[in-house]
């Protein structure tokens, strides 16, 4: 993004733009129209250990953050380049819902679904880097999970995201920031990706615990992500 095209994306919205709290439109991931909008944020660092016990196979419990709060990443409008950040907060209003239906997929296809708030099998919630995923109880026996674990462990998939709508915001005085406020995920979702715009999340972990030959069925395979 050129500073040059940025500044005539912002001068654009200046003429056509009536307030200031009126949502982008058209907003995307790309300068492709059609693109999805959705705020991603890369992991990195993933490591691998094996059992001592060799191996048991048991529930997986990953853990991550699917938005980073107060960073601001590249996104695009009818208009052109800006740059969007999601405020500490934003998704207060949105998970104390009740009812909240989010649930954990792959690449956003709502088909590929590991685990969801509904079911007790997903948790959101807030805290100082962003919004958190835990799901503490994949089955290593659902195709999608046996999918994506030995990707995850050799660094070929290395990105969340999440899928929501935006109810409050407002642009810069000069139309270059979005700022995100209150979203609402109901509905939504969480994934794991592969490219995406926001790249300020680090630090990543795969492993399998070991555990006694007694609880087999419980081996915890923790994916541990955070800043």
């Amino acid at each position: 993004m050129t500073t040059t095209t940025l500044a005539a994306a912002a001068a654009a919205r200046a003429q056509n733009i009536r307030q200031r709290a009126d949502r982008p439109s058209q907003r995307r991931a790309s300068q492709q129209p059609g693109t999805r909008a959705a705020a991603r944020a890369p992991l990195s660092g993933v490591e691998v250990r094996a059992a001592d016990d060799g191996g048991a196979e048991g529930l997986l419990d990953f853990r991550g953050h699917a938005s980073v709060y107060e960073q601001a990443y590249e996104m695009w409008d009818m208009f052109g380049p800006y740059t969007e950040i999601v405020s500490a907060g934003a998704a207060t209003d949105t998970l104390a819902r009740a009812g909240l239906d989010v649930p954990l997929v792959l690449g956003h296809d709502q088909l590929r679904r590991m685990a969801r708030t509904t079911t007790g099998t997903l948790y959101l919630t807030e805290d100082a880097t962003g919004l958190h995923v835990h799901a503490p109880a994949l089955d290593p026996q659902d195709h999608d999970v046996a999918y994506i674990a030995p990707k995850l462990r050799a660094g070929l998939i290395d990105e969340m995201s999440f899928a929501f709508r935006i109810e409050a915001g407002q642009w810069s005085p000069d139309y270059t920031e979005y700022r995100i406020t209150r979203f609402d995920i109901h509905r939504g979702d969480v994934a794991i990706v592969g490219y995406g715009a926001n790249p300020h999340t680090g630090g990543a972990g795969l492993r399998e615990q070991a555990v006694p030959a007694t609880s087999r069925a419980r081996a915890l395979l923790e994916l541990a992500i955070a800043r």
